[in-house]
């Protein structure tokens, strides 16, 4: 599998508090984005499976809501984490 839990741990300490922070935004935002870009890349070979670029804009559209929270309630965090992560806006 493409994300272990050695993975997710590091993906965890680097942008949550610890390695087992699964529940800040941050950390899920960058789960959210690692699993994009993974899926990304499977679009590029596989560009006739539906079914996974149905999931990929689910998952576009939770990270987004995600990030649109943050920007409600902190927007320092917001800007902390689309630099770090290299998003766009």
């Amino acid at each position: 599998m493409y994300l272990d839990s050695e993975k997710k741990k590091e993906i965890f300490g680097k942008y949550g508090q610890s390695n087992s922070d699964t529940g800040s935004v941050e950390s899920q935002v960058a789960l959210f984005s690692y699993r994009i870009a993974h899926l990304t890349e499977h679009m590029k070979q596989n560009r006739k499976d539906h079914t996974t670029e149905r999931s990929l804009v689910k998952m576009v559209g939770k990270r987004r809501a995600l990030l649109n929270y943050l920007k409600r309630k902190d927007i320092e965090r917001y800007r902390a984490i689309v630099k770090n992560l290299g998003l766009r806006k």
